[in-house]
């Protein structure tokens, strides 16, 4: 029996709070595929300010894998400096050329190892659980919600010198191509209300899964608590979103879609997007109807797809707050972490950055939510951090 359609089927959680009930998850079926990619040495690109680029190569592997899967609805979730994606059998061929690409743009345009691994379902369940559920964030974006430890044993086998070879793409095809078109890198970056942009990672380590999921749903009642409503720590409010006009900007992008060395091509390009962002600050700023599409309502379409908030085998958020609430929020996570219930990690900056995938101005659309200066992929370093103290 074809399980391809096994994701699109799932029912819609609708609270975020749901996903701390194991019972609203089901396991991934044995003949899918887990895809992880990260950027390796992501640390020192970041320390050499290319946090940006970190970002956005974890999302060109995202919208790789999106295009070779077209009308197959598959589960993603972008981890800042990588992704985790499952696939079903029909698409792994395909995707093995597009993650090839990926890493060949890594290379060649950010000078990054982008570092990748295709994982049988059933080599992740003979020993790990890797369950699933989705989430609705907005009308025009559901979020993939992983659990049981599954894909942090695929992304140790990725990274393992034992086993990496075992699971890296390979392809008979030269040059491997891929389709990353619905990327975008257009946004500045967006400043925080409230003084900074708190990336967050929070892990349970309970024996038994009720006390694991008691420990989540204590956690985000926690950051409830102190930070106060989603209208209030939401980090991509519609008025921080502003459209970017600056080349160091907008480079990101071009060099995805552009060839080094063509210098036509590339301004060109730069030029192209720049039109289009004025056409953006117009139509949104005087409420324009072009093409049936109300442009007025645009940065709320764009708020609400974000992921500022998820979950795959912890639970990540990118809060927009002040040092006080920081501050109370680590004194609690700290008790927890030093009961054995939980471990942590975070990353402080001023900012946040925006990498999207947008399909449609008006319906399916993603917009990937980081700290600016490391965000995530530091938070998960201090998270190690504190475990080897």
């Amino acid at each position: 029996m074809s399980t391809e359609n096994f994701y699109a089927e799932l029912p819609m959680l609708e609270k975020f709070t749901d996903i701390t009930y194991g019972k609203n998850f089901v396991f991934v079926p044995d003949d899918w595929y887990a895809i992880v990619t990260d950027i390796t040495m992501s640390t020192k690109a970041i320390e050499a300010g290319k946090y940006k680029n970190v970002n956005l190569l974890g999302a060109c592997s995202i919208i790789a894998i999106l295009n070779v899967a077209q009308n197959i609805e598959i589960p993603f979730v972008f981890g800042g400096d990588g992704a985790s994606l499952l696939i079903p059998p029909l698409l792994k061929d395909a995707c093995e050329r597009a993650l090839l690409a990926t890493q060949t743009l890594a290379q060649q345009e950010f000078q990054m190892e982008l570092r990748a691994g295709i994982i049988p379902v059933s080599a992740i369940a003979a020993g790990y659980e890797l369950k699933i559920a989705k989430l609705r964030i907005s009308e025009n974006y559901s979020q993939a919600i992983l659990r049981g430890g599954g894909i942090t044993y695929a992304t140790r086998l990725v990274k393992d010198i034992a086993t990496t070879n075992l699971y890296c793409p390979k392809s008979k095809e030269s040059p491997p191509s891929a389709d990353f078109s619905g990327l975008e890198c257009r946004w500045k970056d967006i400043l925080s209300r409230h003084g900074e942009i708190l990336s967050l990672i929070v892990i349970a380590t309970a024996p038994s899964e009720t006390q694991v999921d008691a420990i989540y749903r204590e956690a985000i009642a926690q950051i409830e608590k102190i930070y106060g409503r989603e209208q209030d720590l939401h980090p991509a409010f519609q008025q921080g979103l502003h459209l970017a006009f600056q080349k160091e900007q907008l480079l990101p992008e071009t060099r995805v879609f552009t060839k080094s060395g063509n210098w036509l091509q590339r301004q060109s390009y730069m030029l192209k997007i720049r039109l289009e962002n004025l056409l953006g600050v117009i139509f949104v700023k005087f409420n324009l109807k072009v093409g049936g599409f109300e442009w007025g309502t645009y940065k709320q379409i764009v708020s609400e797809a974000t992921d500022y908030k998820k979950f795959d085998d912890g639970l990540r958020m990118v809060i927009s707050g002040n040092a006080s609430q920081r501050k109370k929020l680590v004194i609690y996570l700290d008790k927890k972490f030093k009961e054995g219930r939980l471990v942590y990690g975070y990353h402080v900056s001023d900012r946040a950055l925006m990498t999207c995938l947008v399909f449609e101005r008006n319906g399916r659309q993603v917009h990937f939510i980081d700290g600016a200066d490391g965000g995530y992929a530091l938070a998960a370093k201090e998270m190690k951090d504190r475990l080897k103290s």
